[in-house]
């Protein structure tokens, strides 16, 4: 899955490099994002955009690979029945 947003993000214009890619895996490997998109966005922002300049297009990437993540996330536990949550 996360391959695909790499290429997306080279044939956006953006210059990520492999080295860079690897750092986000790293980093994803160690837990920094946990399970939170808003985390990842913050996290491979840090690691893959080099210069200002290229913030804006980072975030439509970004915003168009990612759409509609968090609000499917969001369903998946709301459809949880409480009686499965409480411990017998």
């Amino acid at each position: 899955m996360l391959l695909s947003f790499f290429f997306l993000l080279r044939e956006g214009g953006m210059k990520v490099s492999i080295t860079e890619w690897l750092a986000l895996l790293e980093a994803l490997r160690h837990g920094l994002a946990k399970q939170s998109v808003d985390d990842f966005y913050y996290l491979s922002r840090a690691t893959l955009v080099k210069d200002e300049s290229e913030l804006d297009r980072f975030d439509r990437i970004f915003s168009a690979y990612f759409e509609g993540v968090d609000d499917a996330l969001g369903d998946l536990f709301a459809d949880i029945p409480d009686e499965w949550l409480q411990r017998q």
